[in-house]
Order: structure tokens, then C-alpha cells, then sequence
């Protein structure tokens, strides 16, 4: 991957990104609004965190396969984590709630920490950081709030 001068991530990037964060937060606020429900939110915001935390896994597999600035070590840590993601979000699936929530959260906090060390490490675009880092951030409060109420 070329790491790219451009300061904010491409349209299609930034929509598809800010996109998926709708189902986070209309889940939450309809946990919230709908207490009857409250707990068939909560696991449809679980059951989603699970699956986006899955697809941001896969990308570590995708950066180690295309950066050319890895080293051999880099490139198989990312293979390796890259499917740790997919295999705690099914895990999550399978436990209560606030210990699916709990690990959800920590999952996605340290992904981000990874994705951190991948950046500098694969050179990718100097946008890819900053909206990792609101994505996660939304995320997160979205599935933290989602199990308080």
C-alpha cells in the first residue's frame, strides 16, 4: 500500500465508515427509547459490534498481504491477529450480555492499538488513524451505553 498525501480519507471511505456507524447508535437510542425491548436491542447492537469488529480484523490480513514495507515478522503478526478479531466477536455471541459488551469493548480498544503499530508499520495514509480512531471511539460508547440502559 502507497501511503497517500491526502489529509481526509476518500469520500467513499468516510461514507461507508460514518455509514456503519448508524446501526450502532440507532440501536442504542432504541434501547433506550423502547425499554420494553431494551434487551432484544441490546443483543442486535452485540450481534453487530461482533460482526464489525470481525470485518475490522480482516484488515490487518489485507495490510499484510499488500504493504510491501512489512517485514516478514510484521506480516505474520498481522495474519495471526487479523483472525483473533472474528474468533472473540463469535465468543462474545455466545456469553451474557455484559460480558459480551465487556469483551466487545476491550477487543475493539486494543484492535485500535494495533492498528496503531500496523500504521507505522505498513505506511498506510495518514487519514486511516483518525477515523479508525472515531469509528472506534462511536462504537464503543454506543455498545457501553447500549448495556447500561
Amino acid at each position: 500500500m502507497n501511503p497517500t498525501p491526502a489529509v481526509s480519507a476518500p469520500v467513499a471511505v468516510a461514507v461507508l465508515g460514518y455509514g456503519g456507524l448508524v446501526p450502532f447508535v440507532i440501536l442504542c437510542i432504541l434501547g433506550w427509547i423502547e425499554p420494553l425491548h431494551a434487551h432484544g436491542w441490546h443483543h442486535a447492537l452485540s450481534a453487530y459490534g461482533a460482526v464489525i469488529l470481525s470485518f475490522v480484523g480482516a484488515l490487518h490480513w489485507g495490510f499484510s498481504i499488500a504493504s510491501v514495507h512489512l517485514d516478514q515478522r510484521a506480516r505474520t503478526v498481522g495474519y495471526v491477529w487479523s483472525v483473533v478479531p472474528a474468533l472473540l466477536a463469535w465468543i462474545s455471541l455466545l456469553l451474557p450480555s455484559l460480558l459480551a459488551s465487556v469483551l466487545l469493548v476491550v477487543c475493539f480498544i486494543v484492535h485500535y492499538g494495533l492498528d496503531v503499530r500496523m500504521a507505522k508499520a505498513a505506511a498506510l495514509p495518514s487519514w486511516y488513524l483518525p477515523l479508525r480512531w472515531r469509528l472506534t471511539i462511536i462504537a464503543v460508547i454506543c455498545i457501553a451505553v447500549g448495556e447500561i440502559l
